[in-house]
């Protein structure tokens, strides 16, 4: 596959961007791994590294590893941001024309890459994602509750995909330049993807090995976040550039509702008097107050809408806006 040239400088066949937190026992194998995969394909491949803040030697050891056939480009974040964060990075700097992203951990193979590439590139998928069809995770912490969060994720997003937060995955680098990712949002990037108007997404069962070194990084509050970020995803995806047409409709409906009850109750107290019938004082009835509350919930609804507006078409991209402390590039 010839590759292109920007400024002269012959751009890379893949980027592979691996984020990691205190993994440094795992990356000189996995490192090692990857650079023998890219020589065996005759890839021009660029490795982004991205440090989330580690606490152990993981700095140091990217520091020390000189792979044959790889750029190795590495960032190193000054605190721990989370997952989301170090893969925006990744995307900001990627080159190349397919992007790969895999955990750290060993427990995604990167023999996994070629088959990945090959749906990329031959078969004109514009997202990939593996299925960790056999996990080798606890039951009950990990693999039930990953079974009812993918069905739920497939119904919300509409994406049909089994393992939505498969860590190895595979981009056209269009894909990634379009996708903004922040809190805890990696795990629905098919989703965001999907949104963005890229909608041959795909998947390949890919090996899922047992963690070899450490433990997991992620606790039992990823079962909360997941859900409020399904939530917000699927706020987005229907409300996200134009927030108006859900506050202003509500907060619309809510003004009118209060206001016609304001209305009825001066109304009755016109036909009251007109009839030299007794009534109740319009402060007096509760109906009134709620009538009332309706009235200003409307407004602040519909004003929120509208501030919603001004804030989407006045937000830029924020791409490269976490802190790094450090940063790597070393050539083949």
């Amino acid at each position: 596959m010839e590759t292109p040239s920007q400024n002269g400088v012959e751009t890379p066949d893949v980027s592979i961007i691996v984020p990691l937190y205190n993994e440094a026992e795992s990356l000189p194998e996995l490192i090692a791994w990857i650079d023998r995969v890219v020589a065996a394909e005759g890839w021009r491949a660029e490795l982004l590294l991205i440090d989330d803040g580690s606490k152990d030697a993981s700095w140091a050891v990217i520091g020390r590893q000189t792979p044959a056939h790889l750029h190795v480009r590495a960032f190193s974040f000054q605190r721990n941001y989370g997952k989301s964060a170090a893969l925006s990075v990744g995307f900001f700097h990627a080159r190349g024309q397919v992007v790969f992203t895999m955990d750290a951990d060993l427990q995604d193979s990167p023999d996994e890459l070629p088959g990945l590439w090959q749906m990329i590139v031959d078969e004109g998928y514009d997202l990939v994602s593996g299925w960790k069809k056999k996990r080798h995770d606890p039951v009950l912490s990990k693999n039930i509750p990953s079974k009812f969060f993918n069905a739920t994720a497939r119904r919300v997003t509409g994406v049909k995909l089994h393992d939505f937060n498969c860590g190895i995955k595979a981009y056209r680098l269009p894909v990634v330049k379009s996708v903004e990712l922040y809190g805890d949002m990696h795990r629905y990037i098919p989703a965001l993807a999907y949104n963005a108007g890229f909608r041959r997404i795909g998947e390949k069962v890919v090996t899922h090995y047992e963690r070899k070194y450490g433990t997991t990084k992620f606790g039992y509050s990823r079962f909360v976040n997941g859900a409020l970020d399904l939530l917000t995803l699927s706020f987005i995806s229907k409300f996200g550039k134009r927030p108006m047409h859900l506050f202003g409709i509500l907060g619309t409906l809510t003004f009118l509702g209060g206001g016609g009850i304001v209305i009825a109750l001066i109304v009755q107290k016109i036909l009251a008097l007109t009839h030299h019938t007794a009534y109740r004082q319009i402060v007096e009835q509760p109906l009134f107050y709620i009538a009332l509350a309706m009235v200003l919930l409307g407004a602040q609804l519909f004003l929120a809408g509208f501030i919603g507006e001004l804030i989407v078409r006045a937000t830029p991209y924020r791409a490269n806006r976490y802190n790094i402390a450090e940063t790597l590039d070393r050539n083949v």
